[in-house]
């Protein structure tokens, strides 16, 4: 199904700054958001399910071909206030958005219960032109759909994934340059451990397989936050700890790459690790601070971290997170991270206020890092944070829409195609810098 080119919005910079709204003062290094830098903010033209929101998902795939595609993975209102029917809105190179529903067994649009910050779907193009989609799992056997060629239907294809049967959460997945695609959730549904696990699509032989279990430890589940490919093939993870079996609030932010040449792990220094890691093992970016708990409490209110994505400027990491510290007074504050001396060296992007779970990061060749994050209120609450000589500053990147969640994704043209739920109106923007 096509539909015309969606509304957009170009304004000078003058008039973007007038729609912004006063926001609380920056703290520890960051000045005020200043003028808006967006440069194209469009409407998807099809209705958005209020559960569409989380902050672990990958629901923004790109492709060039005779000029840039977009496909953003979402969900549509279902047939209950309760349920939501996972789609995929594609816009071409020419500003044109098409629908493709995700088709069950039936060859009816497939219906799920809602579940917000778990059933949301993460989307990736493979190298022969292939969509996959992983949608609604907390703890469910794979809900994975696919088209066979290009331009054809999505279906199921659960049959294909590795441990069948097993209870999967939160998937995350990716393009390799060589066009195969990497894939990692938590894995198993048990009370004392819930491990990390890492997939592989072979894009030649059209086949999963299983990497490795790359984390695991007993009474610690594992929460995946992002992975990147870079230009050698290596494959770079994010993720989080918690105590098991399932928490609000985790702990000890980690990083781990693997190289597919060799089949072996190896921490931001680049040495060798073995899997699965523990905490005790891993490469950890955010360790724990003073007073902060292994607690299964939704309600505890001790330090803790929610929330990370990663870029790579080459081969390395660099990384947004949100944490929690004794000292922010309840708030979570947006840092960021990049290795130092075989450690981690971290800044303050955001410390005026509380934020939501929701970032993401690319490496630009101006501004090199650029840190998104959405604020707790405000009629803008998404921003774009660029540092220079140790200085955070921040401008609204999707000025006068009242966008609550987001992703972002990097396009080969440079360009960062930010994804933004409005789950108070049921709307979905797709915004591009």
């Amino acid at each position: 199904m096509r539909r015309p080119t969606a509304r957009a919005y170009t304004a000078s910079a003058a008039a973007l700054a007038a729609l912004l709204m006063p926001v609380p003062a920056a703290q520890a290094g960051t000045t005020a958001p200043g003028a808006a830098a967006a440069t194209v903010i469009e409407k998807v033209p099809y209705a958005m399910d209020s559960s569409n929101q989380a902050a672990w998902w990958t629901p923004v795939a790109t492709y060039k071909g005779r000029g840039q595609y977009t496909y953003f993975a979402f969900n549509e209102p279902g047939s209950t206030a309760a349920t939501h029917r996972p789609a995929i809105a594609r816009r071409d190179p020419d500003g044109v958005w098409s629908r493709l529903p995700l088709l069950d067994q039936s060859g009816q649009q497939a219906e799920f219960p809602d579940d917000n910050g778990h059933n949301q779907p993460s989307v990736a193009r493979d190298g022969s032109g292939r969509l996959h989609v992983f949608a609604s799992m907390h703890a469910n056997a794979w809900r994975y759909f696919r088209t066979e060629a290009p331009g054809g239907d999505v279906t199921d294809h659960a049959a294909e994934l590795p441990d069948q049967g097993q209870g999967i959460t939160y998937p995350i997945v990716t393009t390799a340059p060589n066009g195969d695609l990497y894939l990692a959730a938590r894995v198993g549904a048990g009370a004392d451990q819930r491990p990390g696990k890492l997939y592989r699509w072979d894009n030649a032989t059209a086949r999963w397989s299983v990497v490795a279990t790359f984390a695991g430890a007993l009474n610690r589940s594992v929460y995946p936050d992002d992975l990147m490919v870079d230009a050698a093939g290596r494959v770079h993870l994010l993720y989080e700890w918690a105590k098991a079996p399932a928490t609000g609030f985790r702990h000890q932010l980690s990083y781990l790459r693997y190289d597919p040449a060799t089949g072996a792990f190896a921490n931001s220094a680049g040495a060798a690790v073995t899997t699965p890691v523990a905490p005790g093992t891993s490469d950890v970016i955010q360790e724990l601070t003073a007073g902060e708990e292994w607690s299964i409490d939704n309600a505890y209110t001790g330090p803790a971290v929610q929330s990370a994505k990663l870029t790579l400027d080459g081969s390395t990491p660099k990384v947004a997170y949100r944490y929690r510290s004794a000292d922010s007074g309840g708030n979570f504050r947006v840092y960021y991270a990049y290795p130092s001396d075989g450690g981690w060296a971290h800044q303050t992007v955001y410390a005026g206020g509380q934020t939501a779970a929701a970032l993401g990061i690319t490496w630009d060749e101006t501004d090199t890092k650029r840190v998104y994050y959405v604020t707790g209120s405000g009629t803008d609450r998404v921003f774009a944070a660029t540092e220079s000589g140790g200085t955070w500053t921040a401008q609204s990147a999707a000025p006068g829409v009242s966008a609550d969640r987001l992703a972002v994704r990097r396009d080969s043209d440079g360009n960062d195609v930010l994804y933004l739920p409005d789950t108070a109106h049921n709307a979905l923007y797709y915004g591009r810098r």
